[in-house]
């Protein structure tokens, strides 16, 4: 085909094909210009169907098919080419060809830690764009096998005796040629008996060994094995299984005695009987096994010994002979004490009565008397009839007493013919086991009686098993896993429910219950066994279900087997994250450090997996705050100041991680609490500099000033109160101050012209230590202010002299003449004080005059003085109003 379309390019195929061998022959290339080999590689999964495309070549080495000669794409490994992949020679697109790919086929070695790949190299053609690309395809695994047991069969051991929650290690455990995950994840027992649970162990290897546990007291005597099925689950979706046979051999151990089968026998014994014959023979059994169950037969001492002498009994096997002629002219009768003797045991006791008769002789004949159900020769008999059930009698008449016969019986079944221990001649046909209708239903058996003369007598007999319902129905599956998404309509459909019975006719017709634990909302169809559910189910509302089918035969009396239906209802994204609060309010003293936790918002989404994952964000503020998305725990990126901003209002979205996702919002409110880290601000006096005129005649009890502090915390942070810590000028106690007002009034008459100092501490009541400043208050006493800068001067002097602090309690809210002392060196003082004192008067003397006369214009001037500072007063007082109502907002 491609020939056909480029005529030219069949003439230059020689030319290509000479120049591919010299490529790989010879370290010289035909071209120069060759590129060097490129490596793409490819990802499918295992099993995929023929014609699945799994990449474009051309494409992903981005070639340019617009170019003349076009490209062409050969792959030289036809081989696996025509097996696993095919190739489009002119696209450069790779397709899964008809065979598919087994990854477990194709890499039998490969383990978890290494990847199964598929190599190819592909020519990009002609010679003048030829490419070597090397194409390696990855096979990815899935879940394409079912776990395998080494054997069909396992057979475990446990003694009787094994105490409860003893462990047997199954080392015939299963197999997965699967991967991880697809491997074999755990295992469990489809009928545990009530007697047996499943555990499973991991090694250091990652692999799972399951154990045997006994969750019940064993006994060998009431069962001696159990058979069930051991199921190996993988972790696909859906899983896999594997199955084998587990058979549990329950071993014995010495804790029975013997006991007789038949503690009376009859054994009727003619006159003539030769000595050897056999008269009975005497089956103790023990439940027990091997050496527990060894069994030793003999006479009780009450038997006399003429009577053990005429009657040989075997120790071993039982067996009761005739061991001499018997005389009956003078016994008729004879009374055998039997004892079976066990170990550790009391011994089991039996009686044998021999019946000694005279023996008539006739024409022989074999007669048939029936104890079963006859009918034209055919036997019927129950399956649920025990062991040794009798079915005939057969009767050997009119033998010769001097002659043996030999009755035996012919075919094959659970049949025996022996001896009846009463009477001579007579054989009865008994069953050796319980009969099985569902195994055989019908057995053809000979009787058939021979003397020494070779003469024999046959009789045919038919045995016909009846059926009884001795069958339950069975589960196919003794846990039915079920896995149904929430919101599902009603009357949706589960699984479909499977039960076997072997019995016939109406027998082994099964209907399906539901039991009592099963909830309303589940249906189960009585004939068909479909499983519903009617209603939606809400996985929040309830996860998973648990209760119990029934499978009921119509037999009498029914019998039934029960499955557990386990539902487990599959998670959607069906409710939003929710906060448990509607808001959160957190309170956080300022200053509090950054990044620090300031509250953890608690938000719970009633999904399961990645829609119940939630992850939280900030809607505004992220610039100041930050929230942890797993804890929930809010923090501040830096160190928050009431004074600044003292409450904060976040946006808090919760985000689900389903599809589509789910969200929620609430609001956080940050409240700063305050920290006293803020001093009194004094407003007025403005200055240490400032300074009042007092006159000299002002009354006690006057308000002369306020001090005016505020405070930016709140609280008693903020409270602020005042008192005087140095006073300089005047007499002790002459000012008072309000300690919660700053109002300072005068106490005493004011004797001394001249300036007067009060150094005021205005003081918070924060904790854990109180913040304080301090402020001069400064009053000239004085009718009149003449001169101002002798007045700055006195202040500025003033200023310079350095007191000393005092701590501020309550108890200096007080002021009293002797609690303070504005200079330490009083003496001192008083020295200059009287020197000084004596210039003054001098100076006083001169000045009197001159004083004197401007007296009257003084008053002027003062009149004039007082109207300003009243002024003052007033406008300062408006001031210290407006600063409270501030400091208040």
């Amino acid at each position: 085909m491609f020939n056909s379309r480029h005529p030219s390019l069949s003439k230059r195929g020689g030319i290509w094909g000479l120049c591919i061998l010299l490529l790989y022959t010879s370290p010289l290339s035909c071209f120069a210009n060759f590129s060097k080999a490129k490596e793409l590689i490819y990802k499918i999964k295992e099993g995929l169907p023929r014609g699945t495309f799994i990449g474009a070549i051309g494409v992903d080495l981005h070639l340019d098919f617009t170019v003349e000669p076009p490209f062409l794409f050969n792959l030289p490994q036809k081989k696996v080419s025509g097996q696993y992949v095919s190739l489009n020679n002119t696209t450069g697109e790779l397709y899964t060809s008809a065979i598919e790919i087994d990854r477990e086929t194709l890499c039998p070695d490969n383990s978890e830690g290494h990847g199964c790949a598929l190599s190819l190299d592909v020519f990009v053609l002609p010679q003048q764009y030829f490419q070597l690309v090397k194409v390696k395809i990855f096979i990815e695994d899935v879940n394409d096998n079912r776990p395998k047991f080494p054997v069909d069969e396992i057979c475990m051991s446990v003694p009787e005796n094994t105490p409860i929650n003893a462990r047997y290690a199954v080392e015939q455990s299963a197999v997965d040629p699967d991967l991880g995950l697809h491997g074999v994840q755990t295992y469990w027992l489809v009928n545990d008996f009530g007697m047996f649970t499943l555990d499973v162990e991991e090694n250091e290897g990652g692999e799972l060994t399951p154990f045997l546990i006994v969750t019940d007291a064993l006994d060998r005597e009431t069962q001696a094995e159990y058979i069930t099925d051991i199921i190996a689950e993988d972790g696909g979706t859906p899983p896999l299984l594997g199955a084998a046979t587990l058979k549990i051999i329950i071993t014995d151990v010495n804790d029975n005695c013997p006991q007789f089968t038949e503690s009376q026998i009859n054994v009727t014994l003619h006159g003539n009987t030769t000595k050897g014959a056999h008269l009975a023979r005497l089956h103790a059994f023990d439940h027990d096994l091997d050496a527990n169950a060894q069994i030793s037969y003999a006479y009780s001492e009450r038997v006399p010994r003429d009577t053990r002498s005429l009657f040989h009994l075997d120790r071993i096997t039982g067996v009761i002979k005739l061991a001499g002629k018997i005389d009956t002219g003078t016994a008729t009768f004879y009374k055998l004490t039997i004892l079976a003797n066990g170990p550790g045991c009391i011994p089991a006791v039996a009686t044998v009565s021999v019946h000694i008769i005279k023996v008539v002789t006739g024409p022989p004949a074999l007669i048939p008397r029936y104890i079963a159900a006859e009918k034209d020769g055919v036997v019927t008999i129950k399956e649920s009839e025990p062991a040794f059930s009798p079915i005939a009698f057969f009767t050997v008449k009119n033998i010769d007493m001097n002659h043996r016969v030999d009755c035996h019986l012919e075919g094959t079944g659970p049949f025996r013919l022996g001896p009846y221990q009463m009477f001579k001649n007579e054989y009865l046909l008994e069953t050796t086991e319980p009969l099985d209708y569902e195994k055989i239903q019908e057995y053809e058996l000979i009787v058939v009686a021979k003397n020494a003369q070779g003469l024999v007598i046959k009789t045919f007999l038919k045995v016909q098993v009846l059926d009884e319902n001795d069958n339950a129905p069975v589960f196919q599956q003794s846990l039915v896993e079920i896995s149904v998404e929430e919101n599902n309509p009603p009357n949706t459909f589960l699984t479909q429910l499977q039960a076997t019975d072997q019995d016939s006719e109406s027998r082994g017709d099964v209907i399906y219950l539901l039991g009592g634990d099963a909830p309303g909302i589940f249906v189960v169809d009585r004939v068909t066994g479909v499983l519903t559910v009617t209603t939606s189910l809400d996985r929040e509302e309830k996860e998973t279900y648990r209760f119990i089918v029934r499978a009921v035969d119509q037999g009498t009396p029914r019998r039934e087997s029960i499955a557990t239906v386990v539902v487990s209802v599959q998670d959607r994204n069906d409710n939003s994250p929710r906060f448990i609060n509607k808001d959160f309010t957190f309170f956080v003293p300022e200053n509090f450090p950054g990044y620090g936790e300031i509250g953890v918002l608690s938000v719970t989404d009633a999904d399961a997996g990645e829609n119940g994952w939630v992850a939280l964000s900030i809607l505004n503020g992220s610039d100041i705050f930050m929230i942890d998305t797993g804890r929930g725990a809010l923090r501040a990126k830096t160190s928050l100041d009431r004074e600044q901003q003292g409450t904060y209002q976040l946006w808090i979205e919760a985000v689900d991680g389903g599809e589509p996702a789910l969200s929620c919002v609430t609001m956080v409110t940050v409240l700063l609490l305050d920290v006293n880290d803020n001093p009194p601000i004094v407003l007025f006096p403005q200055s240490n500099q400032s300074y009042m005129l007092v006159l000299p005649n002002t009354l006690p009890g006057t308000s002369i000033t306020e001090v005016y502090a505020v405070d930016k915390d709140t609280g008693m942070n903020a409270v602020i109160a005042y008192s005087i810590v140095k006073r300089k000028g005047g007499e002790p106690g002459s000012f008072a101050i309000d300690p919660e007002t700053g109002n300072i009034t005068l106490k005493r008459e004011l004797s001394n012209r001249g300036l007067y100092s009060l150094l005021v501490k205005v003081s918070d009541h924060g904790q854990p230590e109180p913040l304080y400043s301090t402020v001069m208050v400064n009053f000239f006493v004085n009718e009149t202010v003449s001169n101002e800068s002798y007045i700055q001067s006195l202040l500025t002097r003033e200023a310079e002299i350095e007191v000393e602090e005092r701590p501020w309690y309550k108890g200096q809210m007080t002021e009293g003449p002797e609690r303070y002392e504005l200079f330490p060196c009083r003496p001192v003082l008083i020295v200059l004080s009287v020197t000084c004192l004596g210039l003054f008067f001098s100076v006083v003397t001169l000045t009197s005059y001159i004083c004197c006369k401007r007296f009257k214009k003084q008053r002027k001037k003062r009149s004039e003085v007082e109207i300003p500072l009243k002024m003052k007063n007033d406008s300062m007082q408006v001031v210290n109003r407006k600063l409270r109502q501030i400091s208040n907002i």
